[in-house]
């Protein structure tokens, strides 16, 4: 059994019984009772894990607060390349990109991501004061999943971020 089959086979079990204890599962897997505690261990937090990415701090820190103040874990990169290693090393559940950064923009970012197995799914909004129907369909079509223009409400934005992660989700 791979360990991601493991790792639902115990959620499945708690699901079912949330008292069950690490030894029970343990016995009803075969595998070893201290397996079965750092598998929950690294499962148990819960929260949606977002990498925002922008190389403009003045942007960075205010969002990162008010995402974090609605409980999500919140990952910060300050460029494309910082980006993609993030992406990579701490598997976030959604990326806010921003498109104008030096080196790497955000359209080249956001193709390196969805042509890798390990971040194809990993859902994205860009985030940009490119607002011209032409970025926001070139963004789209590498494969943004939503397109935000800035300056934007804080609240829409939170909206959309909800949105696109429930879909996530389902997928």
């Amino acid at each position: 059994m791979s360990g991601d089959a493991i790792d639902n086979k115990i959620i499945e079990l708690i699901k079912k019984n949330v008292k069950i204890s690490n030894s029970e599962i343990s016995m009803m897997l075969g595998i070893p009772e201290d397996e079965v505690g750092q598998r929950i261990e690294k499962f148990s937090d819960t929260r949606s894990k977002i990498l925002i990415v922008d190389d403009e701090i003045d942007t960075l820190l205010p969002l990162k607060r008010s995402l974090e103040v609605e409980d999500y874990i919140v990952i910060g990169a300050s460029n494309g390349h910082e980006a993609l290693i993030k992406a990579k090393t701490d598997i976030p559940d959604l990326i806010l990109l921003d498109l104008m950064m030096p080196e790497m923009d955000g359209y080249e970012v956001c193709a390196k991501l969805k042509n890798d197995n390990l971040t194809k799914k990993i859902p994205v909004i860009m985030l940009t004061a490119k607002d011209s129907v032409r970025d926001k369909v070139k963004g789209l079509d590498i494969g943004a999943d939503d397109y935000v223009t800035k300056p934007f409400n804080l609240n829409e934005l939170k909206a959309r971020v909800k949105s696109v992660l429930r879909r996530s989700i389902n997928e």
